[in-house]
């Protein structure tokens, strides 16, 4: 696995993966009465997620290739008071089922991960594999005519093209990302793994690339943006569209 590109960070924090996490984290809490989600972070070494995650009250094991992503983690941890809940690991996706144990997750994550990897439903089939009977998978994706769009916007005609046309949504052999998918590959992808029931496909930060940035009213609130956002990101139509997609999955 590689480092996230731009593309794939964006404001990766959009509102509408947050909602769908908290109600998993909650949902979890409700039935093992209390007791600490366990939380598995796939290729998330930087603590974008893990750390947030552990300061909610769950216990996170963070798998990623890279020491310099992990000594991130681990500093991001230790600043938030959470090392106790956080562990790395060092290693790889394909290697997953020797890194952690089989159905020991409730809430497996794999954020930036499936656009980077050999072979996508192989490392989707890893994740559900970790995550307990009943846990749910969450995916994080680059959205294919979200970047479309963002190409055609910027005037970079023959690069939008390339991505609509090429099967994986490929920009050219400089692209560092080796697929981009849209709703209907994506749910096909996880679809195909048999373990798994989608429960969740929606856009994820649909505001991002359309919006100019706040008005001179200055009548709109973060939190009236993040609810327009995840308003939006639910609309199949405007999901579509957007920079990212997610997707939910329950273990069966």
């Amino acid at each position: 696995m590689c480092s996230a590109t731009r593309e794939q960070a964006g404001a990766a924090r959009g509102a509408a993966v947050h909602r769908a996490l908290e109600a998993e984290v909650g949902r979890v809490r409700a039935e093992a009465g209390g007791g600490s989600p366990r939380v598995l972070d796939v290729g998330g070494g930087s603590g974008t997620w893990a750390v947030p995650l552990a300061a909610a009250g769950c216990t996170v094991t963070v798998v990623d290739t890279s020491p310099n992503a992990l000594a991130t983690l681990a500093r991001r941890a230790r600043e938030a008071g959470v090392t106790e809940r956080v562990t790395p690991v060092q290693g790889d996706v394909d290697a997953l089922a020797d890194l952690v144990p089989v159905g020991g997750a409730d809430l497996v994550l794999g954020h930036g991960l499936l656009e980077v990897v050999d072979d996508p439903r192989a490392a989707l089939a890893g994740l559900a594999a970790a995550a307990a009977t009943g846990g749910a998978v969450s995916v994080l994706t680059v959205g294919r005519h979200g970047a479309f769009l963002s190409r055609v916007m910027a005037g970079r005609l023959a690069e939008a093209r390339r991505l609509l046309v090429d099967p994986d949504g490929c920009a050219g052999p400089e692209d560092p990302l080796r697929r981009r998918f849209d709703p209907g590959t994506l749910g096909e992808l996880a679809g195909g793994v048999p373990s798994l029931r989608v429960e969740l496909l929606q856009g994820d930060g649909t505001l991002d690339g359309w919006w100019p940035g706040p008005s001179g009213d200055g009548e709109t609130t973060p939190r009236e943006i993040n609810e327009l956002d995840e308003l939006a990101s639910a609309v199949p139509a405007l999901g579509a569209v957007a920079p990212r997609l997610h997707l939910l999955a329950r273990r069966q």
